[in-house]
């Protein structure tokens, strides 16, 4: 006699890993991302990420993890090496802020510090819904060119100062 098709129990889903996001764990896990030699590498934190994810910073605004991924891999291909100090992280209810300085390698030119912040939104699942990653980017990459530095600086005080 034939027995019927025995099935296993069904597991109960695992928690959306995102769902333990908190200072200590960001910090610990974005650490981890770039603190390594060379290059970083984000696919750890990519499960963090909700797939509707809307990132912004000073050049861009993207929707989903496939832009967000792809915006990683991009910045990845173009630094020979990039690392990150974490200075402070900060939680307030459901909204995580994290103070940096990155420092970018290029093929042809120096190492350049990048200072700045992130806030993260988390949904109601745990999840980052929303990053934007807030940076003064012409100011931090012109103080490192020797000749340019003066002009600009001089320009932005007579303008904005």
């Amino acid at each position: 006699m034939k027995h019927e098709l025995e099935h296993e129990p069904a597991a109960a889903p695992a928690p959306a890993p995102a769902a333990f996001l908190n200072c200590e764990t960001v910090k610990a896990l974005w650490s981890k991302t770039y603190n390594t030699s060379g290059k970083p590498d984000w696919s750890h934190i990519y499960p963090y990420y909700r797939p509707d994810i809307v990132f912004q910073d000073s050049i861009q605004r993207i929707e989903g993890i496939d832009e967000f991924i792809a915006l990683c891999e991009r910045l990845t291909d173009r630094c020979e090496e990039l690392s990150m100090d974490i200075h402070s992280v900060a939680q307030v209810s459901g909204t995580i802020h994290m103070e940096w300085t990155m420092t970018m390698r290029f093929k042809k030119y120096p190492s350049t510090p990048i200072f700045g912040a992130t806030v993260s939104r988390l949904h109601e699942d745990g999840r980052i819904a929303s990053q934007r990653d807030y940076y003064d980017l012409w100011g931090d990459i012109f103080n490192g060119i020797p000749k340019f530095k003066p002009m600009y600086r001089s320009f932005m005080r007579k303008k904005f100062g």
